[in-house]
């Protein structure tokens, strides 16, 4: 896959999100190393359902027809452009969807230079905000995928999250959320419980919410073989299921 163009967006600004800025903050630097094992087996089935995601990344045999040279210009030795995929993770927290397929590493390969990936700070999901002057250049459109990785129960509204994130993708982009299935509210006195506002979707919810959302074309959603177990302060933990969903824009 390539790499250009590729974004992080983080939610900041409501209630809710301020909460999960001030959490997810604390913990940051011991998050990844926390939840390691299980964000690696998360990360081998997100690379394994690359067909299932649908979309058109770009493989091997599109990187043997591109320049050599690093910075020699966007054009394969062939004359045609180079093809890239541009993909906006958003609420992206350490980056688990970006990692997907040695993305930041296959951009070093192919010569992205490192100011050619950022991550912003933004929130695109201010119901009275609907197009943020930040957020409003070209480069904030037209993505060929747009991912929600275990982010969607941290949203105030998943609903208007999806529509948000819809109007960035390009005409026939993917929509890809990965969050949990229902399960039971967590120890009300665990740290992160002011961040979380629902303990779970359906399929039947999630397909609504892709609707809605314009970007149902082709819905489909599989469970994923990688289960959290969140410990309580006190009786036993709580396991959570993921699923992992996704819908093309119409």
């Amino acid at each position: 896959m390539s790499a250009c163009g590729h974004r992080h967006e983080q939610e900041v600004g409501t209630s809710t999100s301020s909460h999960n800025h001030q959490y997810f903050n604390h913990i940051a630097a011991e998050y990844d190393e926390r939840h390691g094992k299980t964000l690696d087996r998360l990360i081998e089935e997100i690379r394994a359902r690359l067909n299932f995601i649908g979309a058109d990344w770009v493989d091997d045999d599109d990187d043997d027809n591109d320049v050599d040279d690093a910075g020699a210009g966007d054009k394969q030795n062939d004359g045609s452009p180079v093809k890239t995929v541009r993909l906006l993770d958003y609420a992206c927290g350490t980056g688990v969807v970006s990692r997907v397929a040695a993305y930041n590493a296959r951009a070093e390969n192919q010569g992205l230079s490192p100011s050619e990936m950022y991550a912003y700070q933004g929130n695109l999901c201010a119901p009275d905000d609907p197009n943020p002057p930040a957020l409003a250049s070209p480069e904030f459109s037209n993505f060929d995928i747009a991912a929600v990785g275990l982010g969607f129960h941290h949203f105030d509204d998943p609903a208007l999250a999806a529509r948000r994130l819809a109007e960035r993708l390009k005409t026939g982009g993917v929509l890809l959320i990965l969050d949990f299935l229902p399960h039971e509210k967590p120890d009300t006195s665990h740290p992160a419980a002011p961040t979380i506002t629902h303990h779970g979707f359906t399929e039947e919810h999630i397909r609504s919410i892709f609707e809605e959302a314009g970007v149902g074309k082709n819905f489909a959603l599989e469970e994923v073989a990688v289960v959290f177990h969140v410990s309580k302060e006190k009786g036993a933990g709580v396991k959570r299921k993921i699923f992992i969903a996704r819908g093309n824009k119409a």
